[in-house]
């Protein structure tokens, strides 16, 4: 395996090409530490210890970090690892790290972000939201599913009606007026039948 290219992220890391490919990141020190040259051959017992003593540890840590000061879901965890020029394998190691201390789960997530919308966003917006955040469309569906249970079934209804009342809405108005705020709405996330309720339309 052959060093073909090392380039300067920023002030303080490289990111190291092996045969390529671009493998990880490491700091000038650990550079000059580990003997790692451009054109050179580098052996697979390096790139194990690299990535066991070096880049594994600091991805722990970075997703611990990262934790600390918000929630994320795994999907975006990874996300944020993958940008930071972790190898699979860290991140594998990091993630299950910080499951096995219960610091990331899916679900309670979904369920946080869930009873904290439910008042101002409709379920399928809810719905939309987490899993562009990546998590699971069954989980979400159970957890959606469990935190309505608890809830007033008027819940939307009223939402619809509080932002009907945002657009001065009127049963006199005429019907390209009510298709805005219809169409308005419907990207909300809202279902056709209950804003034909709300709205009082046949």
């Amino acid at each position: 395996m052959i060093v073909t290219s090392i380039k300067e992220y920023d002030k303080k890391r490289c990111q190291i090409y092996i045969d390529g490919e671009m493998q990880f990141m490491l700091y000038k020190g650990e550079i000059r530490r580990y003997k790692i040259m451009q054109g050179q051959e580098i052996d697979q017992m390096t790139i194990d210890v690299i990535i066991r003593e070096v880049l594994t540890k600091r991805a722990i840590l970075r997703a611990m970090n990262l934790l600390q000061k918000r929630d994320y879901t795994e999907y975006k965890l990874r996300e944020k690892l993958k940008d930071g020029g972790y190898p699979e394998q860290c991140q594998e190691e990091a993630i299950a790290y910080v499951k096995s201390y219960n610091y990331l789960d899916d679900r309670r997530y979904a369920a946080d972000y869930t009873r904290y919308y439910m008042e101002s966003r409709s379920s399928k917006r809810i719905s939309q939201d987490l899993m562009q955040k990546g998590i699971d469309k069954d989980l979400i569906s159970e957890v959606i599913k469990e935190a309505y249970a608890d809830e007033n079934s008027d819940n939307e209804m009223n939402q619809i009606r509080n932002l009907l009342l945002k657009k001065h809405y009127s049963k006199e108005m005429d019907y390209k007026e009510k298709q805005k705020i219809m169409a308005f709405l419907y990207r909300k996330g809202y279902s056709t039948e209950l804003i034909y309720k709300a709205m009082d339309i046949e």
